[in-house]
C-alpha cells in the first residue's frame, strides 16, 4: 500500500477543474469590471480605487448573506442563475439600507465535486446582480470538499462592500411619531422562510413544483425561485435629497422583525395589513400549511421587500419617484410613538 502514489485528485479534488472553472467565468464575470478595479481573475485580492475626490468623508459599509433553504430548489429544479442573483440581492439590499451605493462584490461557492456547467450558471446570476446593483464582482472562492455536499449540492456565501458620505448615512434617527411609512413590493419570497416553504409543498403535500397553482399564472418552481429584488437603482436616487430618514430590508423576520430595527427609542409603527396587495404565494402556502397570520407576518416578507421611512409631505414625491422608477409601492402605516415594535392592523 505504501507503495501506491496519491494524488489530490484520488482524494476527490479536482485541481485542473478549478483551473478550468475560473478560464470559463474570466469574461463572463469581467463585464462587471469599472475603471476602480485593478486587477484581473485568478490573484489573490481584489484591488478596487475608491474616488475619494468625490466624497469628504467616505464611509465603507460592509454586508454578507447566503441564500439558505432556497438552494434546495434549485438542486431540485436544475435552475442555479436565480440563486446568483438571490445572494447578491441579500447582501446589497442590506447595505442600501444605510444610504451606500455598492461598489464591488464577492463570492464564495463550495461543493463537493465542482460541476463547471453548473457552477458556471451560478455565477452567471451572480454577475446579474451585480450588474442589477452596479457594482463590480472582484473576487471568490470555489472550494471543492469531498464528502461535505452531496453530489450536485453546493452552499453560497456573499460580500459586498458599498461607500457613503457620513454627512448621508442613513440611520433612523431622524424618524418622528407620525412619520410615514412606505413598502415596496417584493418579487415574491426573496431568499426567506424556504425552511417553512419547503415543509409545506414538498415534505407534507408533496406537491409537484412543475404544478400551476390557481391563481398562480406560471409553475410553482418558478414563483419559487423568482429571484430577490434588488433596490439599489431605484432607491439611491432618493438618498440625496434627504427624503428618507430609515429603511428596512424586510428578510427573515418579516416587517415585525426588521422594521423596528431602524427606529429611535420611543417610536413604534401602526402597519394597515389592507393597504398593499399580498402576492397569491403567500395565501397558498398559508392555506396548504395552515400557518397562523402571525406566523405568516414574522416568518416572510408578506409582498414588501424594502420599507421606507419619510416625513409626511416627502410621501407623494417618493411614492412618485418610485413608481417612475419601475417598483410598485404603497404607503403601508406611519411611525407612532412606542417602544420598537410593530403592530399590525
Amino acid at each position: 500500500m505504501k507503495d501506491k502514489k496519491l494524488t489530490y485528485k484520488d482524494a476527490g479534488v479536482d485541481v485542473q477543474a478549478g483551473d478550468d472553472f475560473v478560464d470559463r467565468i474570466s469574461p463572463i464575470v469581467k463585464k462587471t469590471f469599472g475603471p476602480e478595479v485593478l486587477t484581473g481573475i485568478g490573484g489573490f485580492g481584489g484591488l478596487f480605487a475608491l474616488d475619494t475626490s468625490k466624497y469628504r468623508e467616505p464611509v465603507l459599509v460592509s454586508g454578507t448573506d447566503g441564500v439558505g433553504t432556497k438552494l434546495r430548489l434549485a438542486f431540485l429544479t436544475g435552475r442555479h442563475q436565480s440563486v446568483g442573483i438571490d445572494l447578491v440581492a441579500m447582501c446589497v439590499n442590506d447595505i442600501l439600507v444605510s444610504g451606500a451605493r455598492p461598489l464591488f462584490f464577492l463570492d464564495y461557492f463550495a461543493t463537493g465535486k465542482l460541476d463547471i456547467e453548473q457552477s458556471t450558471d451560478v455565477v452567471k446570476g451572480i454577475v446579474e446582480g451585480c450588474r442589477q446593483a452596479g457594482c463590480a464582482l472582484i473576487g471568490g472562492e470555489t472550494a471543492e470538499m469531498p464528502d461535505f455536499y452531496q453530489k450536485g449540492e453546493y452552499d453560497l456565501a456573499g460580500f459586498a462592500v458599498g461607500v457613503v458620505e457620513r454627512s448621508a448615512l442613513i440611520d433612523g434617527s431622524r424618524i418622528v411619531p407620525g412619520d410615514s411609512i412606505i413598502g415596496i413590493a417584493s418579487s415574491g419570497l426573496h431568499s426567506n422562510g424556504y425552511s417553512l416553504a419547503r415543509k409545506v409543498f414538498l415534505d407534507v403535500h408533496k406537491t409537484d413544483l412543475n404544478k400551476t397553482i390557481p391563481p398562480l399564472k406560471r409553475p410553482l418552481a418558478e414563483v419559487l425561485l423568482e429571484p430577490t429584488r434588488i433596490y439599489v437603482r431605484s432607491v439611491l436616487s432618493l438618498i440625496g435629497e434627504k427624503s428618507v430618514k430609515g429603511m428596512a430590508h424586510i428578510t427573515g423576520g418579516g416587517i415585525p422583525g426588521n422594521l423596528p430595527r431602524v427606529f429611535p427609542e420611543r417610536c413604534s409603527a401602526r402597519v394597515r395589513k389592507e393597504s398593499w396587495d399580498v402576492p397569491a404565494i403567500f395565501s397558498i402556502l398559508s392555506d396548504y400549511g395552515g400557518v397562523p397570520e402571525d406566523e405568516m407576518f414574522r416568518t416572510f416578507n408578506m409582498g414588501i421587500g424594502m420599507a421606507l421611512v419619510v416625513s409626511p409631505g416627502d410621501t407623494g414625491d417618493v411614492l412618485k419617484h418610485l413608481r417612475q422608477s419601475g417598483e410598485t409601492a404603497w404607503i403601508i402605516g406611519e411611525v407612532c410613538k412606542g417602544n420598537q415594535e410593530v403592530i399590525l392592523q
